[in-house]
């Protein structure tokens, strides 16, 4: 007997459901991946400054994190297929107004609202596979098929910005997906049937809200707490304190709360915990990374956004190609081995992109081996995590967990990307201090560091300075880049390390107690 879910009348529909989730699954990894490109070329047409450029990022990835939980109650009482297409139509909205944007706080705004869109679509379009494939093999085909498509925006985003850019208007990065959303929408009309969880949870605003302005926060003061003086300044102090105090309301209100939206009693289960750390040790090294390594491509190197994008895919195709051995190997030789192994690669990258821009003459070429060793441990990595984060609880619990799991992505990559800005901040400051003589005052040191990596490589304000031709000035500030680089590089490589070692021991313990039971 065959229940409606598998009547061969819904196949059709099935397929242009899947088509609606897939779009919309490549509209969000081509907005992570392809935007870092164009970030030089945004820096200097909107006159803005480094940190302004890490807001663009981060305002999309903070306000992806604060709509994760709650849209997931939201379409369950309200409707997969509704809020699905809201969001559709709230990001290409957000994206028109990206590339409409006069100015780096309308872009910064648009961004958070694009992001938000985006979080939004991504929550709904799980759930939206799992109803409409239910079991079998046509379910694992749709999710393969999203997660190929997701991978092919990431993977691809770097070359997709860098031409566009070269051949229309740099606008047209945010404006592609209005057009491509359209083709969503429609496809999600026709083909999503309309879902809902009769005992879905009341929102939990206390925890979103807190959750939100605790990671918000925490970006804030390492993003702008070295121009403010950290500790030595009354606001970076009250925004560090109203942070943490944040995070402590959020911890109460979700141990309190009847139904939780994190539910921290997960993390006693061992392989839980181990694929966490799997799922920040991605964020603290690799992903960051790619918002930085344009800047490296373009400004160190001296290549254009399409030579940088063309370079990036060494980063970001075996991403794509070694998915499917990270699965097998964890089938083979479990979790507790493969995601700590995938870490150690990651890691084992970085030192070798540090090792290839130290050489002279560094090019592409010099940092490929890294960069494809990098993203091959990523690609390792990923799939493992997912699974391991899902399948370790019961299926009751299986939307909780894979929540916390793209949570932690999400806000280990904020704090990431300006943990990063931080470290390259303070390579570039480092070299130039060891390289010039110049004023005592902190400010105008880390506002000649800043310009640099803004892509400001002529000589400004010569009398301060001293005297430099042009090219010894531009020799200069790209030795200073790559020494902020290699700070970088050494950051993600020992992070991924030490979280490949916290990963591994927690596996190790979930064996070991394991055993324990069995023997008990």
């Amino acid at each position: 007997m065959h229940t409606h879910a598998d009547s061969p009348s819904r196949h059709p529909r099935n397929g242009i459901a899947l088509a609606a989730v897939c779009l919309a699954a490549l509209m969000f990894g081509v907005e992570i991946s392809s935007v870092p490109v164009i970030l030089p070329m945004l820096e200097s047409l909107l006159h803005s400054n480094f940190k302004d450029v890490q807001w663009i990022m981060n305002a999309y990835t903070i306000a992806t994190t604060a709509v994760l939980m709650a849209t997931g109650t939201l379409a369950d009482r309200f409707g997969r297929k509704r809020v699905f297409m809201v969001a559709i139509v709230l990001f290409a909205i957000s994206s028109l107004s990206c590339g409409l944007a006069w100015s780096t706080a309308v872009l910064i705004v648009s961004r958070a609202f694009q992001g938000a869109s985006g979080g939004a679509m991504l929550i709904c379009l799980v759930a939206i596979l799992s109803n409409q494939f239910p079991s079998g093999a046509p379910r694992s085909r749709a999710f393969g098929m999203w997660g190929i498509i997701f991978g092919v925006g990431l993977g691809f985003g770097p070359l997709i910005g860098g031409l566009i850019v070269a051949v229309a208007d740099w606008r047209w990065v945010f404006w592609i997906h209005v057009v491509v959303a359209m083709f969503a929408f429609g496809f999600a009309y026709v083909g999503v049937e309309e879902s809902r969880d009769p005992q879905a949870k009341k929102l939990d605003v206390a925890g979103t809200v807190s959750l939100s302005l605790a990671v918000l926060g925490l970006a804030w003061f390492i993003t702008q707490g070295a121009d403010t003086g950290f500790a030595a300044s009354t606001l970076s102090s009250a925004v560090l304190v109203a942070s943490a105090a944040s995070f402590i309301v959020f911890v109460r209100v979700e141990l309190r709360h009847t139904h939780p939206m994190f539910d921290f009693s997960v993390f006693r289960i061992r392989n839980f915990s181990g694929a966490i750390f799997g799922s920040m040790g991605m964020n603290f090294s690799f992903w960051p990374f790619i918002i930085y390594l344009p800047i490296y491509f373009q400004s160190a190197l001296g290549y254009g956004a399409v030579a940088a994008g063309v370079s990036l895919l060494a980063y970001t195709l075996p991403t794509l190609v070694f998915p499917p051995i990270g699965e097998r190997l964890a089938l083979r030789y479990g979790p507790g081995r493969v995601i700590p192994g995938g870490l150690f690669t990651i890691g084992l990258g970085f030192f070798l992109m540090k090792i290839g821009s130290s050489v002279e003459h560094a090019s592409w070429l010099t940092v490929l081996p890294g960069c494809v060793l990098a993203g091959a441990g990523l690609g390792m990595t990923n799939t493992p995590v997912t699974n391991t984060t899902t399948g370790s609880v019961s299926a009751a619990r299986a939307g909780m967990a894979s929540g916390i799991d793209m949570s932690a992505r999400m806000i280990s990559l904020a704090i990431n990307i300006a943990l990063m800005g931080f470290v390259l901040l303070e390579g570039v400051l480092h070299h130039l201090k060891g390289a010039l003589a110049g004023p005592d005052d902190d400010a105008s040191w880390r506002a000649l560091a800043s310009g640099m990596v803004s892509g400001h490589l002529t000589l400004a304000e010569p009398a301060t300075w001293g005297a430099w031709s042009p090219q010894t000035w531009t020799a200069l500030a790209r030795e200073a880049l790559v020494n902020g680089f290699g700070w970088i590089m050494l950051y993600g490589g020992v992070a991924a390390w030490l979280l490949a070692g916290a990963s591994f021991l927690a596996f190790a313990d979930g064996k070991r107690a394991l055993v324990s039971d069995e023997a008990g």
